[in-house]
């Protein structure tokens, strides 16, 4: 699939998470005792349910938020293309994820033939937005309700899916992923382990999108590799607003 599609239709994306509270004693009654029945299983033996909030409530969606969405797509200029990034981001989630619906909305009025792209998107990015937007009373867009569609009709790409081949052993990360096809991995500043530190303590959701970004171009270029084409260079990508 990825070999025969064009560049102009992937349509790549991160979202970057953090849980919905500072920290566990932040919570209502009623919410630390949903956590505690959520987790009871899982607490490391030398955790409690309120250190395992800060290591695991952004990644759940019932507990969690989106702090970020980038977006990047190929745009054919003269000879080369040129990649095109845009991070949306909000000290308000909904404002944020309706800023998103309305960007891809945009998309779709001109060019309908783009698939959702990224690392790990089929069981964490897509899913994610799709129940923060219930959560938020907002409407999943026909695009994104994937749980109506055939296995043939979901316009979504994602690598991690693609390079697992059939195997569903093991998990590759997208910076293992990256190393593997020498790919040059650009995250010099923060990891995903810091992305609650940076917006909780740091108050910087701009740091954040910085890295969100950088996930992206590494997923164009790991595409590109998978295509068979020179990875992009410096010049080629731009970052808009």
């Amino acid at each position: 699939m990825i070999s025969k599609m064009p560049l102009e239709n992937f349509l790549i994306i991160d979202i970057e998470t953090v849980s919905a509270q500072r920290n566990f004693e932040a919570l209502s009654g009623d919410w630390r005792h949903l956590w505690e029945e959520k987790v009871v299983r899982s607490v490391p033996e030398d955790s409690t349910p309120g250190e395992y909030y800060l290591q695991r409530a952004g990644i759940m969606a019932e507990f969690g938020k989106v702090v970020c969405i980038s977006i990047g797509y190929f745009k054919k200029d003269k000879e080369k293309f040129q990649f095109r990034v845009k991070s949306i981001f909000a000290e308000d989630e909904k404002t944020l994820l309706s800023d998103f619906i309305s960007t891809v909305n945009q998309l779709e009025a001109v060019h309908n033939r783009w698939c959702f792209t990224g690392h790990n998107i089929k069981e964490f990015d897509i899913p994610f937005l799709c129940r923060r937007l219930i959560i938020n009373n907002l409407t999943i867009p026909n695009y994104l309700d994937f749980q109506n569609m055939k296995p043939w009709e979901t316009n979504m790409v994602d690598t991690f899916q693609y390079w697992r081949f059939g195997d569903y052993k093991n998990y590759t990360s997208l910076k293992l992923l990256a190393a593997a096809l020498n790919v040059p991995s650009p995250k010099d500043d923060i990891d995903g382990s810091m992305v609650g530190e940076v917006y909780w303590e740091e108050n910087n959701i701009q740091r954040i999108a910085t890295y969100c970004q950088k996930d992206v171009v590494t997923v164009a270029n790991i595409i590109l590799r998978f295509k068979g084409q020179p990875l992009l260079e410096q010049e080629q990508v731009i970052f808009t607003n």
